[in-house]
């Protein structure tokens, strides 16, 4: 990733002496993904934690991130640099809510964006992420399942999924992706670009994604990207993805379709937090046993769904 600035280096130093796994969301901006071990989509990382060696993982995400590699490491220290990263979607699908769609739909498995709670994954027979949302449903092969809290992901898994949906809440967004919805650059830029490739989140609204040459997660976009012969690519997702594009495949063209495409709960984390966490051992990550266990079990889940089999 190039040289390190002074901050940088003294970040990895204390990291190695406190035996200590940074781990960063494919949003994180750059000088963030530099120092880490690892970055990922939210299926990625979730995979990664489940083989952590260090004694503590550092996450540089938002909560309900932080909160799954707790609930998926009990017995390790968990950190994350700022208590206000937060997901706003996340704060929209409250355990009440999934109890009382329980209730009115008794034999309707539950299935939950990872985007949750974790209270809210204790709700749920699985959760899912944007990268395996139609194998999870294929492995349940169950129509309607009960599915929250992204109403684009949920016209995703109708149309692309072939599933029928009963959302929860009836309108969640997140407030990053839908905006590809309603502003015209959007497809302004494939009428500009007509060779290049579009290439679409499932949290865009329907309007975008139907118009996609391919529709993923941000790690699938990486991968489809550096497969692809194509040379330009118009990027449908939060900005630092085209970051992190433009740096691991060069040679390539990415368009950030919104430059204003900005997940502000991701970019509260600085270095200088960063170091503070790793200084002052802050501020640790912890979910309430009952909570966890019943939340791993829908995690478990979705990874053993998601696994290759034999």
């Amino acid at each position: 990733m190039g040289s390190l600035t002074p901050l940088q280096q003294e970040i990895r130093r204390l990291a190695k002496e406190n035996d200590t796994v940074i781990l960063a969301h494919n949003y994180q901006p750059p000088e963030i993904q530099a120092i880490a071990d690892y970055i990922g989509d939210s299926f990625g990382l979730c995979q990664q934690a489940q083989h952590i060696e260090e004694e503590t993982i550092l996450f540089c995400g938002v909560r309900f991130m932080a909160e799954t590699a707790a609930i998926l490491n009990p017995t390790k220290r968990v950190l994350i640099p700022d208590l206000k990263a937060r997901c706003p979607m996340a704060a929209q699908l409250p355990p009440k809510l999934i109890r009382e769609a329980k209730q009115k739909h008794p034999d309707v498995p539950v299935v939950l964006y990872v985007n949750t709670t974790a209270e809210a994954k204790a709700e749920a027979d699985v959760v899912c992420t944007s990268s395996n949302l139609c194998t999870i449903l294929q492995a349940l092969n169950t129509n309607p399942v009960i599915f929250g809290p992204d109403g684009n992901m949920a016209e995703y898994a109708r149309h692309i999924c072939g599933y029928d949906i009963i959302p929860i809440p009836d309108h969640g967004f997140c407030h990053v992706h839908v905006t590809f919805s309603f502003d015209p650059q959007t497809l302004a830029w494939k009428q500009e670009h007509p060779d290049a490739k579009l290439l679409v989140h499932p949290e865009c609204g329907w309007n975008i994604q139907e118009q996609a040459d391919f529709i993923g997660s941000t790690g699938q976009m990486l991968q489809y990207a550096r497969d692809s012969s194509a040379s330009t690519f118009i990027i449908c997702t939060e900005v630092d993805l085209v970051t992190r594009m433009q740096r691991e495949i060069p040679g390539k063209q990415f368009i950030p379709a919104l430059d204003y495409a900005v997940c502000k709960a991701m970019k509260k984390l600085t270095l200088e937090k960063i170091k503070a966490s790793l200084v002052h051992n802050q501020y640790p990550v912890t979910v309430a046993k009952p909570v966890a266990d019943k939340a791993r079990s829908a995690i478990q889940r979705m990874l053993d769904l998601s696994s290759p089999k034999d």
